[in-house]
């Protein structure tokens, strides 16, 4: 493990050394290189891996690959905006972008909760520097300040109560903590001390009314950074519930009951929000609020399939979510807008693309035999169990997906073309390249599901 790590490390001396004229396609080159090393190591353990310092298993194991594999596609994407920087600005975002995947790696693969805490903070950082400084809009402070007090704010009650649980239990590894709520005291509120110790999961998710964050986050970033807070940074929020929930006491869903009455209405609310939204990347953050409160669902039933689901929605998500903000981007490139009654028509002239928006939509919509479908479908039998009420509540958000990803289709890719586009330069292999490998490990994955959990 730690040969990986070296290798991830060693990111830095290319970015800070490689020559100007190679610096993208070197960067790139051993990004794909490493990601493959990294994930064939995985494979070979097969996610079954423990020491001091790091711990793979079945929960952290995919999530490690997903963002792996994410990396090299956000060089591949960032490539064309930054090029037209100052050598030096792009050194310095490349090993931005190295450290922030670090973070990140380490967040899922640390043997300890307390380790897992400390690189789930120092995500932020690096995040935070890729939206201030190379965020494209003029608000991209203000989305700055709004994901670091969000945080901040939610990490607070999350490290106290860890902090005391090291005190008196002396130990927080995962082999240790799955054994160790059999000797908890019981607490007068179990429901509102598993909502206060998750707060700062529910945050990082986001759980609806704690996701103002996001979508400003979403709107100023650069593309790279759309990427990594879709494809990965909500993920540590959904891994962290899961990795925690051993550690509390056991609550029912009875007393859990207010926070899975606000993870239904948020699937809704967000669902209803995408249909009145004129931002392409405001609508797509809008329906990473929804799938992941619907992972917030999956946890709170605690069941098998609940958390099986809940684990390939966040893979299906991470790469169907990150190839829609690709795919927005490459509309932005060219018409310097996000507006999507601006973007009409694009089918007419980009045909191939369009067959792409097509494509990935259909992963969107969770259709069969997708990983999205898989997920959707583990997490709604397992509320079914629960609840028949509940179901037919949230199988109101299928159909309201459904509406807003063709509402998405038919606003950018029919209709006349705007008259101020006088010429729209055509797709680049690089973003044919780009699509295709997000694509790819979706169809790996519907051949054999079985790789998602290491079978």
């Amino acid at each position: 493990m730690l040969v990986v790590f070296s290798a991830w490390t060693l990111m830095s001396l290319t970015a800070l050394l490689a020559p100007a004229k190679h610096l993208w396609a070197l960067v790139t080159t051993q990004g794909f290189l490493i990601t493959l090393s990294s994930a064939f190591w995985i494979f070979l353990q097969d996610f079954n891996f423990s020491h001091p310092l790091f711990f793979i298993d079945k929960i952290s194991g995919p999530l490690a690959i997903l963002t792996c594999w994410l990396f090299p596609l956000t060089m591949l994407a960032s490539q064309n905006k930054m090029r037209l920087e100052p050598v030096n600005r792009q050194r310095i975002y490349i090993m931005n972008s190295v450290f922030l995947q670090f973070t990140t790696l380490l967040a899922f693969t640390a043997s300890d909760l307390m380790l897992f805490f400390i690189f789930f903070e120092a995500s932020l950082v690096p995040t935070m520097i890729i939206i201030t400084r190379w965020g494209a809009q003029e608000r991209r402070l203000e989305a700055g300040m709004y994901l670091a007090f969000y945080t901040m704010l939610g990490a607070v009650p999350l490290m106290i109560w860890l902090t005391k649980f090291y005190s008196t239990h002396g130990s927080l590894l995962p082999s240790f903590t799955h054994t160790v709520h059999i000797a908890q005291a019981a607490t007068n509120c179990p429901g509102l001390f598993w909502a206060i110790c998750n707060a700062a999961f529910l945050v990082k998710l986001p759980m609806y009314y704690f996701h103002l964050w996001l979508p400003k986050a979403h709107v100023e970033a650069p593309i790279a950074g759309s990427m990594i807070l879709a494809g990965t940074l909500l993920k540590l929020g959904g891994y962290g519930i899961l990795r925690a929930s051993p550690l509390l006491q056991e609550a029912t869903l009875s007393q859990t009951l207010f926070i899975m009455l606000i993870a239904i209405l948020g699937i809704l609310a967000t669902a209803l929000l995408c249909l009145r939204q004129t931002d392409l990347k405001s609508l797509i953050a809008m329906s990473s609020v929804s799938h992941m409160n619907l992972v917030i669902v999956a946890t709170l039933l605690s069941s098998p399939g609940s958390y099986s689901g809940a684990m390939a929605m966040m893979i299906a998500h991470g790469l169907t979510s990150s190839a829609l903000f690709c795919l927005a981007n490459t509309s932005y490139e060219r018409t310097n807008s996000r507006t999507m009654i601006l973007l009409r028509g694009t089918l007419l002239t980009l045909p191939l693309a369009g067959a792409w928006w097509l494509i990935i939509a259909l992963f969107n919509l969770a259709l069969p035999p997708t990983i999205n479908f898989a997920g959707e479908m583990l997490i709604m039998v397992s509320l079914y169990d629960w609840s028949p009420l509940a179901f037919l509540v949230v199988a109101i958000n299928l159909v309201l997906t459904t509406a807003y990803t063709l509402y998405v289709l038919w606003m950018t890719q029919r209709g006349p073309l705007p008259k101020h586009i006088k010429t729209l330069f055509p797709s680049l292999v690089r973003e044919h390249l780009l699509l295709l490998l997000h694509i790819l490990p979706g169809f790996l994955l519907i051949l054999k599901p079985g790789l998602l959990f290491g079978m």
